[in-house]
């Protein structure tokens, strides 16, 4: 039992400190160890070290393989339509000026008469063509302000938010209707320090109550597609009505926002419309909306011609909300974006629309 390893053992601290004195190894110098360099650190050091010659001359040589080197002012297709553009008016001015030859053949008078309708058809293509760059101008000016609106608000710049507020009381500065919001809003623009708050106000202040006149407007074409789907004897009157119906529902919106679109300017405005859509989903309005037009909807139970005039409501609804994001000077931030059920829910109960 004396000699059990188990049994504790008494020992001394000076002890064990000479016998490891004995046995000590010579110190080492120090190593220097080199820390370990971040993998995205080295990486963007080799993005910022420049390429050697050679890489940089095969780069350029596969640019020029594929074209990619130079680039042409207009391509075929633009040498075309610009050629024939061309053509046609050269015809339709050579037609002009026999018309008005003839005509003071045959008569001065009439010479003079034709010569005047002629100058009159110019100065009206000026001013037409004058007003569809003015409105595209306008509404580029209108996309600016909702870019604008957004980026200021999130990085809470004020001075970007103040300036952004005056563009946008001056861009209603021609309608009566804005003008105590725009005294209310130009007061407080000297008060508020913070610049997301400012634009909050403003939305508030300034573009709620258009909102509120664009929701009625989609309401009532929305009301007017359904009920003319559910009595049209032919489905073609269907498309035509609803088609008309769209173009009116977005030049009014764009309208009711400040824009002045014409013919140029709803082409574009429309663009925006179809991509908005695209990306938002389309008529995905939800499993809900579904189950009530198709499944529970009382429309759908009753007659499947009402059941169209239901799904024709929800579609021009749609593009008017689509047309509300797009036409908005300002992104929703202060207040949800309204819904098809928000809008119109007479669609889906026998509830009257909100206004």
């Amino acid at each position: 039992m004396a000699n059990d390893p188990k049994k504790p053992r008494a020992f001394r601290l000076s002890d064990i400190a000479a016998e490891e004195t004995g046995t000590r190894e010579a110190p080492r110098a120090p190593v220097l160890i080199e820390p370990a360099k971040d993998p995205y650190e080295a990486e963007a050091e080799a993005l910022l070290e420049p390429a050697p010659a050679e890489a940089e001359e095969a780069a350029i040589e596969i640019a020029q393989k594929k074209g990619l080197g130079r680039r042409w002012l207009l391509s075929w297709a633009g040498v075309f339509w610009s050629a024939l553009s061309g053509l046609v008016l050269l015809g339709v001015g050579v037609w002009v000026n026999a018309l008005i030859d003839d005509l003071f053949a045959r008569a001065p008078a009439l010479g003079v008469v034709g010569l005047v309708l002629a100058g009159l058809c110019v100065l009206a293509l000026l001013v037409m063509g004058a007003r569809e760059f003015a409105g595209v101008a306008r509404q580029r000016r209108i996309a600016e302000l909702h870019a604008g609106f957004a980026q200021a608000r999130e990085a809470d710049d004020y001075a970007r938010a103040r300036s952004l507020v005056a563009e946008l009381g001056a861009l209603y500065v021609a309608r009566p209707e804005t003008a105590q919001a725009r005294d209310h809003l130009r007061e407080l623009s000297h008060d508020i320090v913070d610049g997301r708050d400012l634009i909050d106000i403003a939305e508030r202040t300034l573009v709620q109550p258009l909102d509120l006149v664009a929701r009625r407007e989609i309401a009532e074409a929305a009301k007017r597609v359904s009920v003319v789907t559910a009595i049209a004897p032919r489905a073609i009157i269907d498309v035509i009505f609803v088609a008309a119906q769209a173009v009116r529902l977005i030049r009014l919106i764009s309208t009711i926002y400040g824009g002045r679109p014409g013919m140029i300017g709803f082409l574009k405005v429309l663009r925006s419309i179809g991509a908005h859509i695209a990306i938002t989903g389309g008529m995905a309005a939800g499993d809900t909306l579904v189950q009530q037009v198709l499944g529970h909807g009382i429309a759908a139970r009753l007659s499947a011609k009402l059941g169209e005039g239901v799904l024709n409501g929800m579609l021009t609804t749609r593009v008017g909300l689509s047309a509300m994001a797009v036409c908005r000077p300002m992104p929703y931030a202060a207040g949800k974006a309204p819904g098809v059920k928000d809008v119109a829910p007479f669609l889906f109960s026998k509830g009257e629309p909100k206004g």
